[in-house]
């Protein structure tokens, strides 16, 4: 017998910001332009930094890509259309990068359960992501995107679905789902009610 207990996160500190304008004018966005963000620990091809150079080279624009984690020879390597920050140690400042931003895109090769899907999600950003490992398996439809890896297409046309107008109501579904599934207590209560259960077998 098996029995899945995923990942949870703090959901109130990584929660819907509420100065998303002043972090998207220090990051250079202009109030008519899509911000995409992606984040990680240590940008190479496994985590689809390649992808997301070549995706700059046919998005709209007024679309920018924001890649936090970067190293300062990839910052200084990047294409005009993407914001390269260095890792940030400020949880709070990460959870506002995800808050501005309009789309969370995760074009991870190999991974497990991200958890940058979760707090993008839980700050009211959709995510879009390969279907690689477990990374899919915080997504619903109601939140998300899912296409298989490498798929650029389809990565293009999931951004062209999100707009200002329908970005709000996408948010407040994110952050149901946040609270539905992500809230690290529930996730150890589960953990507990199993100890509970082996135990009384």
């Amino acid at each position: 017998p098996h029995i899945v207990i995923h990942n949870g996160i703090d959901t109130d500190i990584f929660s819907p910001a509420s100065n998303t304008q002043e972090i998207r004018h220090k990051l250079g966005i202009q109030q008519n332009e899509m911000m995409i963000l992606g984040v990680a620990n240590i940008w190479n091809e496994r985590k689809g930094l390649e992808d997301f150079i070549e995706l700059s080279k046919h998005i709209s624009k007024n679309t920018k890509i924001v890649l936090v984690g970067l190293t300062k020879k990839q910052s200084r390597e990047l294409p005009p259309n993407i914001v390269g920050i260095h890792r940030t140690e400020s949880i709070k400042q990460l959870a506002e990068y995800y808050s501005a931003a309009d789309l969370f895109l995760n074009l991870t090769y190999e991974d497990n359960y991200p958890t940058t899907n979760l707090e993008a999600i839980s700050c009211g950003t959709p995510c879009l992501t390969y279907h690689t490992g477990g990374s899919a398996e915080s997504i619903t439809q109601q939140v998300g995107y899912v296409v298989k890896q490498g798929d650029l297409s389809s990565v293009l046309k999931c951004i062209s679905t999100i707009t200002p107008q329908n970005k709000t109501h996408i948010s407040i579904q994110c952050r149901k789902h946040a609270l539905n599934s992500f809230q690290r207590n529930d996730r150890f209560h589960d953990y507990i009610n199993l100890y509970k259960t082996i135990l009384c077998l």
